[in-house]
């Protein structure tokens, strides 16, 4: 009985460190986000995947794909968050790009307080391989 026990933990062990391998080989980086009506004075980005504590922040964009003013952020924990809604602090007009980005919490003054203005390090943008980590949406 001993044995079945020992080999019965040896197999859930090993099981459990695939499945958590397996997770962290697909656990990269992501924000995810759908065109959208934001009429309502808010934006949500449907998935995001961040490494660490941080911050999904709404810039404004166009054809040249360049982050612009920030419009809009919030909260983020590590790991997996699911729609997750930042209020606009302007109007954003139906056709208007935006840009759903991760940012991160590195450099501030102040944990859990945004700091980040456009060109800062405080609260920056986060990068993997040098590409900002972030979904382009269009406002409906």
């Amino acid at each position: 009985m001993t044995k079945t026990l020992v080999s019965a933990s040896a197999i859930l062990a090993l099981g459990l460190f695939a499945s958590q391998a397996h997770a962290a080989g697909h656990g990269g980086m992501s924000v995810m986000g759908e065109d959208q009506d934001v009429s309502g004075g808010t934006v949500t980005a449907s998935q995001i995947n961040a490494g660490a504590n941080g911050w999904l922040v709404v810039h404004r964009t166009d054809a040249d794909m360049k982050p612009g003013p920030v419009v809009g952020h919030a909260p983020l924990k590590a790991g997996e968050n699911s729609d997750v809604t930042a209020i606009l602090t302007e109007p954003v007009e139906s056709g208007e790009m935006l840009m759903l980005m991760l940012h991160s919490e590195d450099g501030g003054m102040k944990t859990g307080i945004f700091e980040y203005t456009l060109g800062a390090k405080e609260d920056g943008p986060v990068r993997v391989d040098d590409k900002l980590v972030m979904q382009v949406i269009t406002a409906k």
